[in-house]
């Protein structure tokens, strides 16, 4: 039987998933509703896109 408790104690995280956690919050992501507020600026100040 599988000692769950010895294989948490023996568990490090794979440094592959630290390093793209660590660069997806170190950038200053775009989101949808960021696209919509420029748009709108866009569109109340008159450019076209």
């Amino acid at each position: 039987m599988i000692n769950y408790d010895e294989e948490l104690k023996n568990f490090e995280p794979c440094l592959d998933v630290d390093d793209v956690e660590n660069a997806i919050y170190d950038r200053e992501l775009i989101d949808v509703i960021d696209l919509l507020k420029e748009m709108l600026q866009d569109v109340s100040s008159g450019k076209e896109t």
